[in-house]
């Protein structure tokens, strides 16, 4: 089976209005070029609080549900899936999920994905990072496109290798990673390139920590667990890598230009015989036996403090 996906990136900012014309615009370009689904970075229609603004106290909220559905409207008169992000609105005072919403062609939502793994501490006085601005998620988002299997993640979820083995054993083959790695000021750029240290840069294709560990991770996974994956970013000044896409063997097969807007398309084939070194074990592995081939009883394999 094979699937076409547009992996899209823009500046992602505060302004919900321009994000609403820069997702409208790149999923009219997707269709026009033959994809099957557009996906989008991290909080791309309603902006990412903490980077893109300060507080989600400052969302319009009224004004980012009827973009959502201008979204939702377009995606049916396409006849496009759409995966995108954004900030869904809880009761009360409890702070929003930053999520995925599942678009399907008909332009009909159906599912969410809420951000398991907010990065930030865990005082629940005064929490920072993500967590001072949303509430974690706590389900997996399973679903189907043409008859693929598909999952979805968020930016700091990559952390946690646990996401792509649950998914993995869900039998998902594509993932939707959203990323925003994107709207770092020049002070916390130049901190965070001091961090790694000026010396490492040259032998890393990042300077800064989300530069080099978050594609290195995306490809390490899609190796490790054998799915595609999807990875859109924001392009907003400074971001730290540009989108990207990867094939199950972790072969990186597309790349868009840093810093600017653009739609990179990708066929999935799951009839495409790639390299799958782990092939013949990984099921083992998923499901608590940590070995391959067969054991032996020997005592000098038990005997493990003498030569």
């Amino acid at each position: 089976m094979k699937l076409m996906i547009a992996t899209c990136q823009f500046p992602v900012d505060a302004d919900i209005c321009r994000n609403q014309e820069y997702v409208m615009r790149q999923m009219r370009a997707a269709k026009e070029r033959g994809a099957d689904v557009a996906h989008f970075p991290e909080a791309c229609l309603s902006g990412y609080a903490g980077a893109d603004f300060a507080s989600c106290d400052e969302l319009d909220w009224g004004l980012l549900r009827d973009s959502t559905e201008r979204v939702l409207d377009l995606a049916r008169q396409l006849r496009l899936w759409v995966i995108l992000g954004s900030s869904h609105r809880l009761t009360g005072p409890h702070k929003p999920h930053n999520s995925l919403y599942i678009v399907d062609d008909r332009g009909e939502l159906v599912d969410r994905y809420d951000k398991m793994f907010c990065a930030g501490d865990d005082d629940p006085d005064t929490p920072t990072g993500d967590l001072a601005n949303y509430s974690p998620g706590n389900h997996f988002s399973v679903f189907s496109i043409g008859g693929i299997r598909c999952g979805a993640l968020i930016c700091h979820d990559y952390r946690y290798p646990e996401l792509y083995r649950e998914y993995k054993r869900r039998g998902v083959q594509v993932m939707f990673h959203s990323f925003h790695a994107g709207h770092v000021i020049p002070e916390r750029l130049r901190a965070m390139q001091d961090y790694v240290g000026a010396e490492f840069h040259r032998l890393n294709r990042g300077s800064t920590l989300p530069g080099i560990t978050m594609p290195a991770t995306m490809q390490a996974a899609a190796a490790a667990n054998h799915v595609w994956i999807s990875c859109p970013n924001s392009s907003a000044r400074e971001s730290a890598w540009p989108s990207f896409f990867v094939r199950p063997d972790g072969v990186m097969t597309g790349r868009l230009r840093l810093h600017t807007a653009g739609v990179l398309l990708s066929t999935v084939d799951t009839d495409e015989p790639l390299y799958d070194s782990t092939a013949a074990w990984r099921d083992r592995a998923l499901h608590g036996v940590f070995h391959s081939g067969t054991l032996v009883r020997d005592k000098r394999s038990e005997d493990r403090t003498r030569l």
